[in-house]
């Protein structure tokens, strides 16, 4: 018997093409971004920032960064239920890691009195950060877990989606840099519900065999 992880992993492809008339409910929505604030990271650094588009407004925003680059996507910014902008930290300081600290020492996981020895892991995110401050190959490799736990929640709720990295990175860098606030955006998700004419849906799923990627010592 096929265990339910598997089954749900079985079912997800990567949509080409939404259907625009079917929406993400709120509630699923909420549960989603509840699953993307808790994965796990890097001495829970969680160096990283969601931009969800939902308004017209936003979405047309999104869509003026395709004028260039990978049009091919530009129709998942108004056909999807929503597109979300993954974003991580470039540059990540103790400063950040002590909202990390402050925000454990509020759930009771670590004493007051004891906040300075919860920076003792920091040295980790200080071996990570070149002489320029930059610690992008560190945190943009946390937020990749952040999308793999969306992608695997997405499937167990049976919504469709599509991971993204072809966008122009410094125009919606450009475009949406109040939101993220000095994160960078380097790939974004499509969420929703396929079009019946989706050409991906019901291809057969393809991955290479467990024996050609797997070795046991």
């Amino acid at each position: 018997m096929t265990h339910e992880i598997i089954e749900d992993l079985n079912w997800r492809r990567t949509t080409k093409k939404y259907d625009p008339t079917r929406k993400v409910s709120e509630e699923d929505l909420n549960t989603l971004l509840e699953a993307i604030r808790l994965t796990p990271s890097s001495i829970n650094s969680q160096p990283w920032r969601f931009v969800v588009i939902d308004s017209q407004a936003a979405r047309q925003r999104m869509a003026d960064t395709f004028s260039e680059k990978f049009v091919f996507n530009k129709p998942h910014v108004f056909d999807a239920s929503h597109f979300v902008l993954f974003a991580y930290n470039p540059r990540y300081t103790r400063e950040d890691y002590a909202q990390v600290v402050d925000k454990q020492i509020e759930d009771g996981r670590l004493k007051p009195e004891d906040r300075e020895r919860g920076f003792r892991s920091f040295f980790f995110a200080e071996m990570n950060t070149d002489e320029n401050g930059d610690t992008s190959c560190w945190t943009k490799a946390q937020l990749y877990i952040a999308l793999g736990s969306a992608l695997h929640t997405l499937a167990r709720m049976r919504i469709d989606a599509t991971p993204i990295e072809g966008i122009d990175a410094q125009r919606v860098n450009e475009e949406f840099a109040k939101q993220l606030d000095g994160y960078r955006c380097d790939v974004a998700l499509a969420i929703g519900y396929h079009h019946p004419d989706d050409p991906n849906a019901a291809q057969p799923k393809s991955r290479r065999r467990l024996g050609s990627i797997l070795v046991r010592i």
